[in-house]
């Protein structure tokens, strides 16, 4: 029987438009944009200068401050520009764009490391310079999560779910690369020292089981473990619930319950690094959706405007009315194509006119329905009126912040109230009051 967790919502997944599709090498952009912001916490600083020739995997930008993680080139070329960009959260980021001289000439200082001869400390710090974030959605700084797992942890989870709908980059990867996603994870394993590790997969990629078999240490150190085919099944704290039966308490991480967890392609990168001495240069990405003429897998270097990966696809059936990034539950909606491909890119969903249109009177029947799916137990109608009221107060009363804007209750929604939008501003209110209240302890202090 599928392991799964108490609520959730069953969208249709739309994942047969792509799931057997392989992923195709995308050709090199003319140009790209890499923004200094590609990760959770402080931006990188550009290290070049308009007019510098760069190679493939040279290091671009990078902080003295810990929690941010370096920028690499991901082509040679010529540095055309360092200047503010369109970047997929809407605004604008400071960013280096490069000339592609389609040479692909590598960096001199990339070659193969041996992880056997260095100390966890070491590795950890190898794993920084890569680049290497989470690249589920969180984009997390994997040497921050690496740092704050040792010692604390007995199981690593790899993340497998892939539950939004239409995404499929990463069933393609376990079925294509399954040896990177074990070699990850044996280096995983020593790094952390851990007893176990765990692979949750969503029952619906059952080509995948026999691919890893091949692949699984005989001593069952690695697991691999059927999910129920349910969203949001990939969110961290309901895969802990679901694979360990353990409940990581608000405002606590999984390393409070002996957890740490990677998405799939996270792993396959540190594999990567160790074996090629390559940084994080590309995402697998899925295109779909009704305006794209042929949805694909494609293997894509970051940096490359989305129009481009459009047109590798053979272009629009028709203007795109709704463009996101990612999935369509929790990705972001662009407002243009000239954004680049970013760490945390693992789809680009177009679609047609009328499609998920907003309702013109949303209003609330008081069914309960959003009660019922919410994967953290929470009361959605009673969040999005005290947001709508900006009673803050009551906000926290009702745990707002424990809400993961899954989409769950939108989704769920007869009324299709924006319960999502109004949570999520009130959850933006909250944070500013707590800041202010921080603010002024600090001052009577």
């Amino acid at each position: 029987m599928p392991l799964t967790f108490k609520g959730g919502i069953h969208p249709e997944n739309h994942k047969d438009i792509t799931a057997q599709k392989p992923i195709g090498l995308m050709s090199q952009p003319r140009r790209v944009v890499l923004p200094m912001s590609m990760h959770i916490g402080p931006p990188a600083q550009p290290m070049v200068a308009v007019g510098d020739h760069v190679f493939l995997g040279q290091k671009v930008a990078d902080s003295d401050n810990h929690a941010a993680v370096p920028v690499h080139a991901t082509v040679s070329g010529t540095v055309r520009e360092i200047a503010p960009k369109d970047h997929p959260n809407g605004g604008q980021v400071l960013s280096i764009v490069i000339d592609n001289d389609e040479q692909d000439e590598l960096e001199p200082g990339i070659l193969p490391i041996d992880s056997d001869v260095l100390k966890p400390s070491t590795i950890v710090e190898r794993i920084r310079e890569a680049g290497i974030v989470g690249h589920g959605g969180a984009v997390f700084p994997t040497h921050l999560k690496l740092e704050a797992a040792m010692g604390r942890v007995d199981t690593v989870l790899v993340n497998a779910a892939e539950c939004e709908p239409y995404i499929t980059s990463d069933h393609r990867i376990l079925l294509e690369y399954p040896w990177e996603l074990m070699g990850g994870i044996k280096l995983l394993r020593r790094l952390l020292d851990v007893r176990q590790v765990i692979i949750g997969i969503e029952s619906n990629k059952k080509d995948v089981l026999p691919v890893l078999a091949e692949y699984q240490p005989p001593d069952e150190s690695v697991k691999v473990v059927r999910l129920m085919t349910k969203y949001p099944q990939g969110s961290e704290k309901h895969l802990i619930r679901a694979l360990l039966g353990r409940r990581v308490p608000p405002g606590k991480l999984p390393v409070d319950v002996g957890a740490v967890v990677f998405n799939v392609d996270t792993v396959c990168a540190i594999y990567r690094l160790f074996m090629t001495g390559m940084p994080v240069v590309r995402r697998i990405v899925t295109v779909s959706g009704s305006a794209i003429s042929n949805p694909k897998n494609l293997e894509v270097r970051i940096g490359t405007p989305v129009e481009d990966l459009i047109e590798a696809c053979g272009g629009a059936v028709k203007a795109p009315q709704r463009l996101i990034m990612g999935g369509p539950m929790m990705g972001i909606a662009l407002s243009t194509t000239e954004v680049p491909v970013v760490k945390a890119t693992n789809a680009v969903l177009a679609f047609c006119e009328g499609e998920s249109a907003a309702a013109k009177n949303p209003s609330c029947i008081r069914c309960g329905k959003c009660i019922d799916v919410c994967p953290m137990g929470l009361m959605p109608l009673y969040l999005d009126a005290c947001a709508r009221k900006g009673t803050i107060r009551q906000l926290e009363q009702y745990h707002a912040k424990s809400c993961v804007e899954c989409g769950a209750c939108a989704f769920i929604c007869p009324g299709k109230m924006p319960l999502v939008e109004d949570i999520r501003a009130g959850k933006a209110r909250l944070r500013a009051a707590d800041a202010l209240n921080i603010q002024a302890t600090i001052l009577e202090e």
